[in-house]
């Protein structure tokens, strides 16, 4: 498996301030540059409508100026009713009177008729199909109509009205006014630094006044004008006037009052902005200087702070391993110093709690030895109880078949009694037989009763030792629960350093990876606690199993013992019997009737041995099976202290791992 590459906290710390640093001084920069920007573009927007309003009160003052002036000459004529010759006389008058209608008044009238003053330049082939003619037709005071190029080439706009002057005939009166007026107005009086202005017929689209005098009387949008005239005509042409930034200009539209003219003034963005741009250079200048500077420091700052938590996962790490001969020098009064204080204090803790455990392992494995020991000298002396009982086995057999050989020999004796006399010598020969078998049989019994003594004995020995091993389990059982406590402290004092680590934050994520690791080695120490536990349990439920089996079977062996201690009078009683028969057939000639009928009582007495005989084989063949099962759990006790002394050589292991 791939190792995983560590990345330190001061790496961390860099990686995750640094960039938070650079992004507020960043967000810091662009929100000032676009609040500024906002704020000079609405005051370059207010100034722009600022200078368009004063442009347009500048062209509606000389519209109403001259529009005065040519309305108080129509006023006089229609007052007067001149003839031909004063009103000849007036149209020479308004010739050269202002040089915003230099070619003064002129007339036409519905024939065709076409008046002017003399000194006027004004050529009119057709008046009725000119513009000025057509638009007078349709009002009755002076105003103002749209722009034109009058037959010399000339840009102007023109004034006309109906003339009432008495007549039959309908006249209009007009004067051709110069835009070369409202051109300085448009190109001069702009208010705003490196702002430019034009003035458009917003019914035509027509361009009446511009810097740019090619573009006087063009249409908006026509080919080879820009983006921005273009823009400035779809505007036009939804009559749209609200202000916005078109083609990277910002621009404002005014209606000029009492005309069909709309004035449009501008000014590029990057105008408006270059003064804020070079500060926005700058303050990215000076931000870039702040990051450095500000990265240096927060490097030297970590480094200072971290160097003792640095020390500190050194020492942690060393402690992970199994390595408590670590220290700290902890200096300061800070969090750090006070949790490297705290570890201190537990590596001090921990070296005392290994010292108990590894003592506590010793008298667990000398211990688990121990009742190994005991457990190998039960199974023995089980072994040798089998055998015993075995051994016993056998001789209650032959007694047994003893005991049936003299029921068939007694049978057999008073029915050759009843029938002869002569066999006699036989049945002395028989009895001679008959009383080496009686004191076998004897001796036997007396065999048996002395190995049913061992056996009590063995049993009793056979419970003393299940005791010691019930009193060395309740030994070990202490030890475990010792352990157990260790184990639960241990956890309690890795609960206790993951909360302190919870409260350090960051700083306190190396501690409780360490806090961790150590509530899992108290958690194993715990689970082998259990587990030792129920190993002990187990060998106390064997341990009294045993001790059950045991006084089983030394109740067995005293019932066997009375049983056999009444074989043995049975024995003795049989004996002297036999020996009175011997007696009698001493005397068998003079008494063969007595002895025909002691022959009938000893085959009495021997059918009642024989049924004493096979009770008694019973009960040895039972206390054999008894011996057979407490070797057999002698054998679970032994198997099961050898686990215990395996698991003491366990802890004993794992408790060698750390170095105190």
């Amino acid at each position: 498996m791939k190792k995983k590459s560590n990345i330190s906290i001061k790496a961390k710390l860099l990686g995750i301030i640094i960039p938070v640093v650079i992004a507020i001084i960043l967000i810091l920069v662009f929100t000032a540059y676009h609040v500024s920007s906002g704020i000079i573009e609405s005051y370059s927007k207010n100034l722009l409508e600022s200078s368009v309003n004063s442009q347009a009160s500048k062209i509606e003052a000389w519209l109403e100026e001259n529009l005065a002036s040519m309305q108080m000459a129509k006023t006089m004529i229609e007052k007067l009713h001149p003839d031909e010759a004063q009103l000849q006389t007036i149209l020479d008058a308004s010739c050269g009177y202002s040089e915003n209608y230099p070619d003064g008044l002129f007339l036409a009238d519905a024939n065709g008729s076409f008046l002017k003053g003399t000194d006027s330049k004004k050529q009119e082939p057709n008046p009725k199909e000119s513009m000025w003619y057509q638009e007078g037709m349709t009002r009755v005071n002076m105003a103002v109509g749209s722009a034109h190029q009058n037959p010399d080439g000339t840009n102007v706009v023109s004034a006309s009205g109906l003339l009432n002057d008495g007549l039959d005939t309908v006249r209009v009166i007009a004067a051709d006014m110069t835009l070369d007026r409202i051109s300085v107005i448009v190109n001069s009086f702009i208010e705003m630094h490196d702002a430019e202005a034009f003035l458009v017929d917003k019914d035509s689209s027509v361009i009446l006044a511009s810097r740019d005098s090619d573009l006087i009387s063009k249409t908006l949008g026509a080919d080879g004008q820009s983006a921005f005239y273009k823009d400035v005509e779809k505007k036009v042409s939804g009559k749209s006037y609200d202000f916005c930034t078109l083609d990277g200009n910002m621009t404002v539209f005014k209606e000029v009052n009492g005309t069909n003219w709309l004035l449009v003034s501008y000014v590029p963005t990057r105008v408006v902005l270059a003064d804020l741009v070079g500060l926005r250079n700058l303050m990215i200048i000076f931000s870039i200087i702040s990051i450095l500077v500000l990265c240096v420091l927060i490097e030297r700052v970590t480094h200072v702070v971290i160097r003792p938590v640095k020390e500190m996962t050194r020492v942690i790490t060393s402690m992970a391993s199994g390595d408590f001969t670590v220290s700290m020098k902890v200096k300061g009064n800070d969090e750090i110093a006070v949790m490297g204080r705290s570890v201190e204090h537990f590596i001090a803790s921990m070296k005392e709690m290994i010292r108990q455990m590894g003592h506590v392992s010793d008298r667990l494995e000398k211990q688990a030895g121990s009742s190994k020991n005991v457990s190998g000298e039960m199974n023995s002396a089980a072994n040798i109880q089998s055998q015993s009982m075995t051994e016993l086995n056998a001789t209650v057999d032959q007694l047994s078949v003893s005991v049936n050989e003299i029921a068939q020999n007694a049978t057999q004796l008073a029915g050759v009694v009843a029938d002869t006399k002569e066999d006699s010598d036989k049945v002395e020969d028989k009895m001679r037989t008959t009383v080496e078998v009686s004191e076998k049989g004897k001796a036997d019994m007396e065999s048996v009763g002395n190995a049913l003594h061992n056996i009590e004995i063995s049993i009793h020995n056979l419970e003393e030792a299940v005791d010691k091993v019930g009193t060395a389990s309740g030994e070990i059982v202490d030890i475990i629960k010792l352990i157990g406590d260790i184990a639960e402290e241990t956890n309690l004092l890795s609960l206790n350093a993951s909360i302190e680590a919870a409260r350090a934050g960051e700083a306190g994520r190396g501690f409780a990876v360490v806090a961790s690791q150590i509530g899992v080695l108290a958690k194993n120490s715990a689970d082998s606690v259990a587990h030792i536990t129920s190993l002990i349990n187990e060998i106390n439920g064997l341990v009294d199993d045993a001790v059950k089996q045991g006084r089983s079977s030394a109740s067995d062996i005293e019932s066997s013992a009375d049983l056999i201690h009444t074989a043995v009078d049975t024995f003795d009683q049989i004996f002297q019997n036999i020996q009175e028969t011997s007696h009698l057939i001493e005397g068998v000639v003079e008494k063969i009737n007595q002895v025909d009928q002691v022959a009938t009582n000893v085959a009495a007495i021997s059918e009642e041995q024989a049924a004493s005989s096979d009770e008694i084989l019973a009960t040895s063949e039972s206390m054999l099976q008894q011996a057979k099962s407490i070797s057999k759990n002698s054998e679970q006790v032994e198997e099961e202290a050898g686990n215990l002394a395996e698991s003491a050589d366990q802890l004993a292991d794992q408790v060698k791992q750390f170095q105190i």
